[in-house]
């Protein structure tokens, strides 16, 4: 598979001190703009999903490592940032996370973001 037949889903976790994670998972397909609309459609506040409901790999035990833990700063949503064409330098390192189509059923499917599927909910 070359890389025109690929994207990239950027996300980030950011806490409530602003501290980020970026992440990344590379597709199978190339997005439609109705693709990118339908993705925007079910994301809370047009940018916000639960990693854990849609089996998107979380980002949050990187600033764990570095603050000892969950703290009150923590919550259970990543941030969606782009849905993209795959570069050529990124496509040297190409690891498939899955097919696009598949990829935005998950999204599609959910009616309801269960921030309680986190980790982070509920933290004092």
């Amino acid at each position: 598979m070359t890389h025109k037949n690929c994207c990239v889903f950027e996300y980030l976790y950011r806490d409530a001190s602003t501290y980020k994670v970026w992440g990344e998972i590379f597709l199978s397909g190339v997005p439609s703009q109705n693709d990118i609309a339908v993705l925007l459609a079910r994301l809370e506040s047009g940018e916000y999903f639960v990693a854990e409901q849609v089996g998107i790999p979380t980002l949050y035990k990187e600033l764990w490592d570095l603050s000892g833990g969950p703290n009150c700063d923590d919550h259970a949503l990543h941030e969606f940032v782009a849905l993209r064409a795959v570069s050529e330098d990124e496509s040297k390192s190409l690891r498939i996370f899955g097919d696009l189509s598949s990829f935005l059923k998950r999204f599609e499917a959910v009616t309801m973001w269960d921030y309680s599927l986190s980790p982070n909910f509920d933290i004092d």
